[in-house]
């Protein structure tokens, strides 16, 4: 009796052993079942593109998808190495946020040739055929309209600095026109000093340290982006001139629309990351299950956040 009580208990042993292999096996399978989609993004040193990158992995997930983000730190060298471990990797489509408008074609080509589509957020390549579709932000008009704000608030005469992005992405140009195309009609309006702060906020404080020491009468100074705004806020407070340099900037972070919301700097454009991730996510996943007639390029309006109505945004985004 004993001993085919002991039969018993081993056989049951074995039965749920193997139904918990059975299980394991069918999860690990299910999970590398998953299709997978890449997310890179040009740097994760700056709070906007970690709310892009994070956005889109998670709206890829959301769909059924194993996301993974992988950061370029804005390295064209590193952006290479990601596209050969991500075609190496079958990686089924590319949330891409380039470092380079020139320097990443070639990578979205390797992609392309692989049948690895991309989908570009936020910055661009130079490249009509490359990319499967590119979300921009329409930053040339949202800095015409900053321009028009900028003339209103600082007045048609005096000297003001401007710090520019990243020389090789085309954001920095297509901001830094929109702006002059209306600054320059205004002869009073004198740029003293222009100078590239990198897309970056230790940078830019770097930078706006300097020009102040060369041009201790600039009344106000216009910033490709926020972080180059925050850089150069700081910047403005340990020289004891914050109350005297209107600063304006261009992004949408969080930091920089509360600072509106004080009084520190005058206004921003508001890019909506999440929108463009969202969407370039949802893109990925539409091309995936068959779809191929997608628009080349989609620019995504920008608003202008200024104190009068800073209320109605946060949280990268309206409330």
């Amino acid at each position: 009796m004993k001993t085919n009580w002991l039969k018993q208990m081993f056989a049951a042993v074995l039965a749920t052993a193997a139904l918990l292999f059975t299980q394991t096996s069918t999860f690990a399978e299910d999970a590398a079942a998953k299709p997978k989609i890449a997310v890179v993004v040009s740097t994760l040193n700056n709070p906007w593109f970690v709310v892009l990158g994070e956005t889109a992995k998670a709206r890829a997930m959301e769909l059924g998808y194993d996301a993974t983000i992988f950061d370029s730190q804005n390295d064209t060298a590193k952006e290479a190495a990601h596209f050969e471990n991500l075609i190496a990797g079958g990686y089924k489509a590319v949330l891409f946020n380039p470092t380079d408008a020139n320097g990443s074609i070639a990578n979205v080509q390797k992609a392309k040739a692989a049948g690895i589509p991309v989908f570009c957020i936020d910055r661009e390549i130079n490249s009509t055929n490359a990319a499967t579709s590119q979300m921009l932000s329409d930053s040339y008009s949202g800095c015409v309209k900053l321009g028009q704000l900028f003339v209103k608030t600082v007045g048609k005469e005096g000297e003001y600095a401007e710090l520019l992005g990243i020389v090789g992405d085309n954001n920095t140009w297509n901001r830094s026109k929109g702006f002059h195309s209306v600054v320059d009609r205004y002869p009073g309006l004198k740029m003293v000093a222009q100078q590239s702060g990198e897309f970056d906020r230790a940078k830019g404080l770097e930078v706006m340290e300097s020009m102040l020491q060369a041009h201790p009468n600039i009344k106000a100074v216009f910033c490709g982006n926020d972080s180059m705004a925050m850089g150069a806020y700081q910047a403005l407070v340990t020289a004891g001139k914050d109350k005297d340099v209107k600063v304006f900037g261009f992004d949408g972070a969080d930091d920089v629309v509360k600072s509106i919301a004080e009084g520190k700097i005058v206004a921003t454009g508001m890019q909506f990351p999440k929108k463009m991730a969202q969407q370039s996510a949802e893109f990925a996943d539409e091309y995936i299950k068959g779809k191929r007639d997608f628009a080349q390029k989609i620019a995504v309006p920008v608003e202008v956040v200024t104190k009068e109505n800073v209320s109605k945004y946060g949280d990268y985004g309206k409330k």
